[in-house]
This record gives structure tokens, sequence and C-alpha cells, in this order.
């Protein structure tokens, strides 16, 4: 196995300045979510040239591809590839980075194809940041022939046991009736009055709310003009919570506060989803090893402590339906505030330089353990089978 990971990273090596060029490449043409073609044209032309087999679009994503490169019957390893990019900030959570590293770790891979006798995947994933294309690709069947999936995302930590939370993004719509505001308000129905009470009402929950719950939302419609009763108000809320049980609760909470406002005002209400729901991270324990191991061989130090996140990734619907890590690497600059100007700033230089290539041979190496040592993914998905029957009973 050593013979095999130093032959992948002397591969890595010599493709150092194409990855650094990609990374850069698609940080100097920043995408919003579902529009990064500019980002899978540069991919999937450099992968198609290395022989992978291009599956574009995926799932009726426009910006989502499959990319695979298969030396034999074995195990299916799946490296993710995010590349949208913040509006008005760009890069400023990495993502041309993680693009990169999955690139490289790929092209090093194919290398030795034949002999890891697996099939190498690299998927990839527009509007992380918004729509989240893996939760499109975990619902339509996208990951179901995988062993294994993997990615990796710049921070101020080296950590790899990461967890996230369950996510709902509601839309609550309230409908009242107009009148004018000062000379017959008592005609009409305020539909923003209930929008209010509904914001004060889920104060009134957060000194109950537990298992990591939170809820956050803003007032997107709220009426036309102060001289006219509002007649429809509407309101976006991300509710978040540890566990999915934990989650469904908070939704229920936060439906009694609606029905509540409504009530009060003589308005009436419906919600839906306005974006897709996130499931919590279930980070593979036996596969975290195995990349502790190897960025301890690159002379990375894990920091040993999982990394509870208050926010919630896609990544965590991949790992519902395949055994999967999301291990952030360090980029050795301070402490740092992901989506801000600091960080887009750092991730384009030199610390953004060393660390997708560290990224890239990591997970190149981690991808070859699952692939080669039959004890470690049988351990895999042995954890995988039990978590996902702990948190599902009877599924």
């Amino acid at each position: 196995m050593l013979a095999v990971k130093e032959r992948i990273a002397r591969a890595i090596a010599s493709l150092k300045e194409q990855i650094i060029n990609v990374a850069e490449a698609i940080y100097d043409h920043p995408e919003p979510g579902n529009q990064e073609f500019f980002a899978v044209e540069l991919l999937t032309g450099i992968l198609a040239e290395r022989g992978f087999k291009i599956t574009r679009p995926l799932c009726q994503l426009p910006t989502a591809f499959r990319a695979e490169l298969a030396g034999g019957s074995g195990p299916r390893v799946a490296l993710l590839a995010e590349y949208d990019a913040l509006p008005g900030l760009g890069h400023a959570c990495g993502h041309n980075l993680i693009a990169a590293a999955s690139l490289g770790a790929a092209l090093g891979l194919a290398t030795i194809i034949k002999e890891l006798r697996g099939t190498i995947v690299v998927l990839g994933t527009p509007a992380e940041e918004t729509r989240g294309a893996k939760v499109v690709l975990a619902r339509q069947g996208a990951l179901d022939d995988l062993d294994a999936a993997m990615m990796f995302h710049p921070g101020d930590t080296n950590t790899v046991e990461v967890s996230s939370l369950a996510l709902e993004a509601l839309e609550f719509v309230f409908e009242g009736r107009a009148a004018h505001a000062a000379s017959s308000p008592e005609e009409g129905i305020n539909a923003l009055e209930a929008v209010i009470q509904l914001f004060n009402h889920i104060n009134s929950l957060r000194p109950y709310l537990k298992d990591g719950a939170s809820v956050h939302g803003i007032i997107t419609e709220g009426g036309t003009s102060p001289n006219i009763i509002p007649e429809r108000a509407v309101a976006r809320f991300y509710l978040r919570a540890r566990t999915r049980g934990a989650l469904n609760k908070v939704i229920e909470r936060v439906e009694n506060c609606a029905t509540a406002a409504a009530l009060a005002t003589g308005s009436r209400y419906w919600y839906h989803n306005y974006e897709p729901s996130y499931e919590p991270m279930l980070t593979n324990r036996a596969l975290a090893a195995a990349w502790r191991d190897n960025v301890k061989e690159l002379g990375v130090i894990d920091s040993g402590f999982p990394s509870i996140s208050r926010g919630s990734l896609d990544m965590g619907n991949v790992s519902q339906v395949v055994p999967a890590i999301h291990p952030y690497l360090s980029l050795n600059a301070g402490k740092l505030v992901p989506h801000s100007r600091q960080f887009a700033q750092v991730v384009r230089g030199e610390a953004g330089r060393r660390v997708v290539i560290l990224a890239a041979t990591a997970l190149a190496w981690t991808a070859a353990d699952v692939m080669l040592d039959r004890d470690l993914l049988q351990r895999i998905k042995e954890e995988f089978t039990s978590t996902i029957h702990t948190r599902h009973p009877g599924a």
C-alpha cells in the first residue's frame, strides 16, 4: 500500500501546476449556484481528456455532472466537487479549492486505476450554498451504486469528525383583506400583523428549544403602501436541529405559532418548503480513521475533537445513503470566518495553493484505501448499516 500511495503522491505532485491553475481559474470566474457553466466545462474537459466517461447534465441539473473511470469491478468511490460562489463575495467559502482537490485526487488515482481495480467517480454538485444539488442527487438515486463518498473543505482547523444540523426552509404566506389604513382599517385584515405575531410567538419559543435547535427568518413581503392594510405578507425561515426527529418537533411548534397568529388576526395562511431539506451529517468513523491516518502521514494532525457545526450541509443528505466524510483542512491563516472577504483573500493566496495539493493527496490516498483494503471496506459498510438502522429504525 505504501508504494501505491507514493506513486499517487508523485502523480499529483506532477500535476500541481494544473490543479492550482484550475482552483485559481474557478476563483477568478465566480458563478452563482446552478449557473457554474465555466467551472463545469473546465472540470469535465480535463476529466474527459484523461479517459473519464462524462454524464452531463445529471438528474436534470444543468451544472451537475458525473465522471467515471473504471479499473475493474471493485469498490466505487466518489469524490465530490463543489464550485458555486457567493454573490458579491466570490469564493469566500473556498469551493474552488474543493473542486480542484477532488479533480486532482481523481487524476492521481487515474494513473494506477488498473491496480486499484475499482471505479473513481467524480460528482459535480452545484449550488451548495442555496438549493443543494446533493439533495437532488441523493433523492433521485444517483448515489445508490457507491461504496463511499468524500470531499474536503478548507477552514481554520483540521478535523474529520464533522456533524451538521438538519434544516428545513419554510415559507409562510399569510392572506388578509386590503382596506384604507386611515379611513376604514376595521374593514381590513392585516396580513403583515399576522407575520409580526408569528415572529413574536417564535421569539417566545426560543428559551424552550433544545437539541441544538434554532429558528431564524426574514420578512420578504409586507405590503405595498402605508395607507393600505396589507392583504398579503410572506416570511421565510430556516429551522435547524441536530436530528430529524428533533427538527420535526420544531416544525410542529412553529406551525402552531403560525396558526395562533392567523387566529389572532383573522387571516389565513399556508406554508411550503422553498429550498430542499438538509439532513444531518453522519460521519463514517471507519472512513474517517483512514483519512486521519493519511493526513498524519502528510504532516497534519487532526484536532481529535468532533466539529459540531451550527450550520447545515447538503453533504448530510449524501451521508444518509452512502458512507461519507466531509473533513476540514486548515488554511493555517489564524481565525477565519467563512463567507468573509478575509476568507476569500486567503483562499486565493499561498495558503490555498498549499492546501489544495494536500487535500488532493489525502483524498486520493483515502479512496485507494477503500478500494484496496477489504477489511476497511467491510468496517465502513458495517458501521453505515448500524448507524442508519439506529437513526432510522425499521428502515
